[in-house]
Formats: C-alpha cells, structure tokens, sequence
C-alpha cells in the first residue's frame, strides 16, 4: 500500500512501517528509525528512577488526533515529567520520576481506549517456546507470574503461536524454573528462530494411564465387595497423580489473581473428595488432564505451520572463497559474497544468479506450482529450490533480512494479532467465568440455608457449575482457526497479516482490480503487423532503425520485437525526436517517420486507405505506429499491453467462491478499458482514471453496499488501496514495501492465488461460528441439566474438555484447505 503511513488507517495493525527512515531529534528523545533492526530502546526496569525514559508500543490509534489524545492525558499526571508520540512510528516516549511503572502506564493508555506495549533493549528481550497451554487463560495466569518478578521487565505470552515474549535480566533457567512452577514447560529459542526440540511427554501419558488403571480398579472394586476403604485410597492416588499439576498451577494463577481453568477444576476436584466423592472427584481430574493432552497434540499441528517454514532454508552454504569452496553457516555469510548451489539443493539465501542458468521452484514462497527459468542477473529467494543447473550467486541480503525470514516475522506477528471476534469472545469469556463462578457459591451455599435439600446435594451441583464455568472450548473455538488459516496461506504464497484481515476477506463480495500490471503484464507487446507498400520484414527493419535511439516504452517493444525476430537495423542517421508526435531519420537518403496519425497529418500525407484502419485498431485499444516518408504511408504496427495469463482463471476463481463484482479501474482511455474488459471478463470498469478518481471508484461502490478489495501493486495505488475495506498486494517476493505494507500479500506476481484466499477466510469464518456456537449451546446444556441433578462432576469435565477438543479438530480442517 503506501509507503507514507501518516495517513492511512491500513497503518494502525502494522509494527513496521515504512516511513520512519530518518532519524528525528528534539531536547527530549534521542529517537533511531523505526524501521532499523538495531534500534535500541531504553532499558526497562520495573520501577524506574526519576529521568528514566520508557518507550512503548501504542496500539489502536487511527489518526494523528489520536496521539494528541494520549499526550494529554499522560502529561496531566503528576508521576510523569513529559509524555511524547509519535503517531507515524507509533511509539509512546515518557520520562517520569520513580512513582512511574509499567502497569501504571499501560493503565492510564488503556482508560484512554488504546493499548500500550513495552519495548525493551534487544539484548534482553527474549522469545520462548510454551508447552501445555490450553487457552487463553493459561498465558496470563504466566504472565502475570512473571510479571512478579524483579528482574523481569516485560512479558507477553500468546497461547496461540505457544511463544513467550520477555524481557528480563535473570538467567534463562530462572525463567524455565519459574514457568515449571506454574506446571508448563518453557525453552528459549535459539538465534535461527528454531526452538530446541520438546521431547515427548511420556511420563504425562505414563502417568495418564497409571491413574486411568487406579480409577478402573477402584470402580470395579466397588462392585466386587473391595472395601470402601481399599477403593477410596486407589481413588485418593489417582487423585494425586491426575491432579498434581492443575493445582499446583492453580495456586500460582491464584497468587497472581486470575481465575483459569485450573483453578475451576482444581475447586471441583477438591470439594468432591470434602463432600465423600472420591469417584467424581478422579474422574475430573483425569478427564482434565486427559483433556489437555488431547488439545496440545492437536494444537502443536497449527503451530507446524511455522516451524515448516522455518525448516524451508538450509542451515549451511558453500561459499566460494578464491578458488575455493568453504561450507558455512548461513549466519555467517554477509552480503557480496558468492555462493554456489548445485543442483536440487535449496538456496540458503537471498541473491543474484552471476554465473550459470537453471529453473527455480519458487512454490514454498509465492506457491507457484510451475518452475521459474532464472539467467544471470535475476534474483534468487532463500527457500526456493534449484532444479537443474548449478549455479553461483552473489547474496544481497543477510540471512535476517531474506524474504523467507521476513515472511516468517510477518506470519507470526499475524497469529499474535486477535481478530474482532476473537477480542470479542476473550471479553465474553472474562465477564462469564467470574459471574459463573460467584453463581456456584451462590448455589452452594443460599438454597441449604433456607432448607432447600441437603448441603451435600447442593455442593455437588456448585461444584458442577463451576466446571460448567469453564470457557475453554469457547476461547480456543477462534485464535486456533486463525492461526490454522493464516499458516494454511503461508504455504500457498498469500501473507495475511492478522486475524482481523482475515475474517474481512471473509465478508468481502466484491474486489477492485488496477489494471496494468495486476490484470495485466504491464509491458506492451506487439500484437500487430500490417505491410501496405513494403514487405513485413523491411517494415519491421525501418521500425527497428528509426526506434533503436527512442527511450519511450512502445519504443522499446518494437526494439525487442524486432531482435527476437532476428530482423537487422539499417543504417541511420540524423535522429530526431518529435515531441508528442514520433521519430524521424534519414536512412539510405531518405527521411523515414514513426508516430502517430498527427505527425503525418501535419506531413500533408495522404491517409485516405489508412485513417478507417488506425481508428478500427484504437477502438481495440491498441497504440498504432505507423511508418512512412512523406509521400506514402508503408505500413502500421500495433502495440498493446497484453492480459497475464493467469488472469482469466483467477476472475473466473473469483465468481466460483461467490464475488459477484469484478470491477477493473485504469487511466486508460475508454476503448482500452472496453477491450481488457472483455478479454477479462470482469463485470464492470472505470476508465480514464487519476489516483484520485479510483478513491472515488471504491467510495461508489462502497455506497453501493459491498465489501470492497483493491487489488494493486502495493506503492502507485496507495490511495485506493487505503479507501477500501481491504487492500491486496501482488509480488510480493520482489517488493518490501508491499509485504511491510498490505492487508494481504500475494507472494507471486499473479492473481492465481486469490480464489483460494478468498475461498480459505471464507472457510475459516463458518468454521468460527460453528465452533462459538457449538461451545455455547454444550455450555447451556450443561446449565440446563445441573439443576434437575443429571449432569454428574464427570458429565460437566468431559463436555468441557470434549468440546475443546472437538472445535480444535474442526478448526484443524482448514490445514487441509487446497490451495
């Protein structure tokens, strides 16, 4: 889209922007570019001393009003001597005296309806990997642990992705040590982005089926005249073994006042065996912990999406060293260097092809399925794979800075970032669960003391209710799809870039397509010869000489055309261009014109024959040369920009999944647009269009009542692509500011991936919907069946539980997608 974020509101999801590339100073900041990888922010202590500067992250803002908004409402507050930001870069700057802390601060942002994030020195923010998480309530109860912590800064912990953001100055096993308490497993990943492998928990599944055999026997004893005694201790050491780990979490998310899951099972486990229900009571605990290892397995099949990319390029290189060839690791390998890569070996890095030719499998970046013809000058992309020739390659960028690293950032940032609904249900979820859990007390406790049946009767329905409370399936039934969906798309080339983009692409029904070099290749081609006086191959030797000196693109295409031919240029002299009109040069004597039908109007040139043809080609849409002297016309050459192969299909892809507009937008003149319209079959077009006119274009079908896409190359169209609802750039493999700055990107220079993006979100909102429904109505019937007393403690953990697993199933569908 644009590369000037000030004033798009495509800007307010994104953490890189393009248009922070200089350095800005004043009095108070000394500020590096948002955009360098080496910006360096102040050091963040839990409690900063008076003068201390502290950068955030603000999140949420639309406008520059906004950043006014916030500057304000922070420099009224006595514990802060100044409050600066910076709505381009989207960066909060606050010196403060030592009553000033990260809550207080991201408090005050969030009154003001924003977020506010915290960044840290790079040397000490540090990203881990999270195991056993089973919704959204597991990563705060973490958080606000770690939070606790003096030497911690800042940490955020997605249950998503399973990826840990800290910074902290203690040691890496102190973190590990303190995740463990909480009954996870933590492990820093390491500087390729690739997580230490987790072994398999087979001592959770050995101890799964230990205490699954204990409560089986327990059962069977109490049918079989085992004392009770005898079945009560089998129970009581199920118990123990299932439920170690949940209430070991449980008294940590208490400490750090959040109300999770294990909390909730912990409370029903514990008050059946108070109340004599030593079944009931391991039956939950096992379900439960049963439950958890089934969602875990399931969810680690999302989170492969990522790792599956990251595996894509090879860890080593072989670089050419004088006359030598040196394997090294791809981090150690800068740019200049020259490595080579034989063939059906993956290219470890981004270069430029120096010596040798080959085809290229370009497909794990821009999902093209057929192999890219790559000659010496064309570039080459970390991840691809090289199919026949070996070749040698100059590298252009560091193994961070390669597109596969990059897409990599942007797909993970994506699965971070929440979805409106997804937001939605985690406020849903936040307001239920405690109101649920207050109910359970309230059933407890008020029906026995008015004489409303016995205590234990009404315990055992509290205590039910309080599984019920439980919003697990819910809150995991959205940021599971997402993610599912947006890693599908990774694999087949599309980027988009967060939840939020994704359930937009979902709704849209009608998409805006410029037209050069997006329906179209964007170089004019010759498409037409037609000799009058002279024969074809002395016309197109005449076009070569009088064009070979001319900058302008037609020209140059009837150069090319010409070469590819195998046709000579004569020998020429006295060039001269006429401004508007054409070229002439005097060749073998005689003066020779190229231009159009002015120029030979103005040449007193009879055009009786010729005039009916040239304005017949024009009306297709198609540039007319004509050549001659100025006695005779010799003949006509027709040029046009010609539609991309992959066009046709893709629009027809379109209409299949249900866009019932296709709309072409262009500064072409109106034969031009009729013709492509054609060709194209899109329902509609706009022609003779400035930038300006295409933001009118989408407002009108805006207020037509759809849901409108632009389609563009990510820079020209920035100010359409703004206006619409969402805003689609093509190639992005070769173009950085579109991956930086699109909604979605499709990773090919072609639309052909677009019917399965649009198809893919389409999927995955049914499969949203299916999965919030699906949790509520299990929830509400578990409601419904406590209070007759039909639903056990058992009943209540395996609706909780099953239901997890079965939205994560269902959401697992969209892995298997085609693209």
């Amino acid at each position: 889209m644009t590369n000037d974020c000030c004033g798009s509101e495509l800007s307010k999801d994104l953490e890189v922007n393009s248009c922070c590339s200089s350095k800005e100073q004043d009095n108070t900041f000394e500020t590096a570019s948002c955009c360098s990888k080496n910006d360096e922010t102040p050091n963040i202590n839990s409690t900063p001393m008076k003068g201390d500067k502290i950068e955030y992250r603000v999140h949420g803002m639309d406008c520059p009003s906004c950043a006014l908004t916030i500057e304000k409402g922070l420099n009224r507050l006595s514990y802060i001597q100044e409050a600066k930001v910076n709505y381009n870069t989207a960066k909060l700057k606050i010196i403060g005296n030592n009553a000033l802390s990260l809550d207080s601060i991201e408090s005050e942002v969030h009154k003001l309806g924003f977020t506010a994030e915290p960044l840290v020195q790079n040397k000490n923010l540090r990203t881990y990997d999270v195991v056993g998480m089973d919704c959204s309530s597991c990563a705060k109860s973490i958080e606000n642990h770690l939070n606790k912590i003096p030497t911690v800064n800042t940490v955020a912990v997605n249950f998503s992705t399973g990826k840990m953001k800290i910074g902290h100055e203690n040691s890496v096993d102190d973190i590990v040590s303190e995740v463990s308490k909480l009954g996870y497993k933590a492990s820093l990943i390491t500087n390729r982005d690739k997580s230490t492998d987790t072994p398999k928990n087979k001592k959770g599944y050995g101890f799964i089926t230990f205490s699954g055999i204990l409560i089986a026997l327990g059962f069977i004893g109490s049918y079989t005249g085992v004392s009770p005694l005898m079945t009560t201790i089998l129970y009581a050491i199920a118990m123990v073994i299932s439920g170690y780990k949940p209430v070991k979490s449980a008294y940590y998310a208490i400490k750090s006042r959040s109300l999770d899951m294990n909390v909730l099972m912990s409370a029903a486990a514990i008050g059946a065996a108070l109340i004599g229900e030593w079944f009931e009571g391991a039956t939950v605990v096992w379900l439960f912990a049963l439950g958890n290892v089934l969602q875990n397995s399931s969810i680690e099949k999302t989170r492969k999406s990522i790792r599956n990319l990251m595996d894509l390029a090879p860890s080593e290189a072989w670089v050419r060293v004088g006359a030598e060839l040196i394997k090294k690791p791809v981090e150690e390998v800068s740019v200049g260097q020259i490595i080579v890569i034989k063939p059906g070996d993956r290219i470890p890095l981004d270069g430029e092809i120096i010596q040798g030719e080959t085809t290229v499998n370009q497909a794990p970046i821009t999902g093209e399925s057929i192999p890219v013809d790559k000659l010496i000058g064309d570039t080459v992309y970390a991840g691809t794979i090289n199919e026949s020739g070996s070749i040698e390659m100059k590298v252009t960028k560091l193994v961070e800075d390669t597109s596969l690293s990059k897409i990599i950032h942007l797909v993970e940032e994506a699965q971070e970032q929440k979805a409106p609904t997804e937001a939605f249900i985690d406020k849903f979820a936040s307001i239920y669960t405690p109101i649920v859990f207050a109910l359970a007390i309230v059933v407890i406790v008020i029906p026995p003391l008015f004489g409303f049946g016995t205590w234990g009767e009404w315990v055992y329905k509290g205590l039910a209710l309080l599984v019920v409370a439980c919003p697990c399936a819910l809150v995991i039934s959205t940021p599971v799809a997402i993610v599912s969906a947006i890693g599908n798309a990774a694999k087949n080339g599309v980027l988009i870039k967060g939840g939020t983009f994704l359930e937009k692409a979902g709704a849209i029904n009608a998409i805006a397509f410029d037209k050069t070099g997006t329906l179209t290749e964007g170089k004019p081609k010759v498409t037409g010869i037609e000799a009058i006086s002279t024969s074809e191959d002395e016309l197109v030797s005449l076009a070569f000489t009088l064009e070979d000196y001319s900058t302008h693109p037609i020209a140059k295409t009837i150069v090319e055309y010409a070469k590819d031919k195998g046709v000579q240029a004569k020998n020429g002299e006295l060039f001269k261009n006429i401004v508007g009109k054409g070229v002439q040069a005097t060749i073998n004597g005689d003066i020779h014109y190229a231009g159009n039908l002015k120029l030979f109007e103005d040449l007193e040139v009879s055009l009786d024959d010729v005039r009916s043809k040239v304005e017949k080609i024009q009306s297709q849409g198609k540039t007319v040369v004509i050549i001659g002297t100025e006695q005779e016309i010799m003949g006509i050459i027709s040029v046009a920009d010609s539609v991309r192969s992959t066009t046709v299909k893709a629009l027809y892809g379109l209409k299949q999944v249900g866009i019932n507009q296709l709309v072409m937008l262009t500064g072409d003149n109106e034969g031009t647009a009729k013709m492509i319209s054609n060709e194209t079959n899109v329902n509609r077009y706009f022609a003779e269009l400035l930038p300006e006119d295409k933001v009118g274009a989408i407002r009108q079908l805006q207020k037509e009542g759809h849901k409108v896409a632009m389609v563009g190359d990510g820079i020209n169209d920035a100010p359409a692509l703004a206006t619409s609802d969402l805003g689609i750039a093509m190639g992005g493999a070769g173009t950085d500011t579109a991956m930086e700055t699109a909604d979605i990107v499709l990773m090919a220079d072609n639309l052909e991936k677009l019917p399965h993006t649009v198809k893919l979100s389409r999927k995955a909102l049914a499969i949203i919907k299916q999965n919030i429904w699906f949790s509520l109505i299990v929830k509400f019937v578990a409601l419904v069946l406590i209070f007759p007393g039909w639903l056990t403690l058992w009943m209540a953990v395996l609706s909780d539980t099953g239901a997890a697993v079965i939205v994560i199933l269902n959401a697992l569908r969209l892995l298997k997608v085609k693209g």
